[in-house]
Order: C-alpha cells, then structure tokens, then sequence
C-alpha cells in the first residue's frame, strides 16, 4: 500500500493545503471514497487498509480543521466547495479517479458524519453515496442560538461563522433537510444514504430524527443502531459495513 501527502493550492480555501491519500496495492482502483474527520480531528485513515484492498477503493483525507465542512461566510472558508467540487475535480484531473457517481463515494464520523452527507446533498452529481458515523446533525440545536450562548462544545459566535444566520438555519443550505426537499423538488437523483449510531451515543436522538425525516419524505437509505457510543471502536465497525455497502456490489 502507498500513503501520499499532497499539496495543492486551494481556490475554494485561499492558501496552500495537504490530504492525505492511501491506495492500496494492486492494479490501480478506479473508486474513490473522501474521508472527512470529526471535530477537533485531522485527516487520517480509520477505514482498514484491507477493506480498502478488496473492494479496491483509494481513500482521499482532506482536512476540515473545525469548519463543519460547510462554507463559512468568511473569505477562505468555503469547505464545503473544496470537498464537494475542487478536490474531486484535482482527483479527476491529476489521478484520474472519481469519474462518477457510482464510483466515487463519501464518509465521515461526527461533524464530518453531518459533513459527508451534507456534502454529498449539495453535489449529488459528484457522490453516488454517502455515509455518515453517528453525524452530528445539531441544525435544530443551534436554532435561534443568541450571542452569548453556548450549546456543547461551541459558542454562539463559532456556529454563526459555520451554520450562517441561526434565526434562518433550518431553513438555510446548512441543513440536510433542505437540501433534500431541493433535490426532490426538482426530480434530482439522491445519493445512497447510509447512517449509523451507538445507542449509547449522546447523538443518538439527533440521528433518529434526521432518519424519521428521510423516512417522512420517502427517501431510501439505510439506517443502523447498534450497542456502542461516539469512538473509533463503533465508527471502525461501521467503516467496514458502509464500504462494503457502497462499494461490495459495484
């Protein structure tokens, strides 16, 4: 197997940035699967490496620092943009990888879980699948948070630089569900979507709703529960399920 560190510049970030990739041996992977960290994470591989081998996937780990993988309304933070459109653009371009849908999918844990599914909502025709590990689905959360709040681990100012106007969130591109009635209002094509949780997870509620509202708007995808809370043992297990899920029959 070969790990690379590539550096690039980023229109969408404004500076230099590195990801991380990891292609297992072999004749050369034509699927690609984006990898996105949790908060207060980095770019690793929590995917094991021979998961990765036998259904022949290179993974791809950029770094989000603690953006929630969304587009912040400060110059040099559009995180989502760089996931979503420029890096699987470079990864065509340069490697030749993720030429499609079906061959190109995305996963994260925890905001990146809440990451790898918004993403793949607002780039559809980038992503044929996406899995989010106990995502942190928090729009409804932080609703109409006022300046001087805090609400976990954050405050009122970070969540407005991330989510935008918090009085109009819910109904904002931040939050999945509106993407997913976009995407159905205009007969668009969803991307498979897989999530999981721990049932001793304290996102656990959060994930439950964001599946009865999938369910209520008659979207497939796949939910899971399971006895575990929010760590690399869980999101480890569900690595391997969602891979072979979304690369196993391809």
């Amino acid at each position: 197997m070969a790990y690379l560190t590539v550096k690039k510049y980023s229109e969408a970030l404004e500076r230099q940035v590195e990801f991380e990739m990891f292609v297992p041996e072999g004749d050369m992977p034509r699927k690609t699967l984006f990898l996105l960290h949790g908060y207060h994470g980095r770019a690793e591989n929590w995917v094991p490496e021979e998961t990765a081998a036998q259904f022949g996937f290179v993974v791809i780990m950029p770094n989000g620092e603690n953006s929630f993988w969304l587009d912040g309304a400060a110059t040099g933070r559009k995180y989502c943009t760089y996931v979503g459109r420029e890096l699987p653009e470079y990864i065509r371009r340069v490697f030749g990888l993720a030429k499609s849908p079906e061959d190109t999918c995305i996963m994260g844990l925890s905001m990146g879980g809440f990451g790898a599914i918004h993403t793949a909502l607002t780039y559809p025709e980038t992503f044929g699948g996406a899995a989010g590990l106990s995502s942190a689905f928090i729009v409804h959360d932080i609703a109409g948070m006022k300046q001087g709040e805090e609400n976990g681990p954050a405050n009122y100012e970070y969540f407005r630089e991330c989510f935008g106007d918090l009085d109009k969130v819910v109904e904002s591109d931040s939050n999945p569900e509106t993407l997913v009635k976009r995407i159905k209002a205009r007969g668009g094509i969803l991307p498979d979507l897989y999530m999981s949780c721990g049932t001793e997870d304290d996102l656990l509620e959060n994930n439950r709703q964001f599946h009865k509202f999938l369910d209520s708007e008659g979207v497939r995808h796949s939910y899971f529960e399971s006895r575990g809370g929010h760590d690399m043992t869980f999101w480890r297990e569900y690595a391997v399920i969602f891979s072979e899920l979304m690369f196993g029959g391809k």
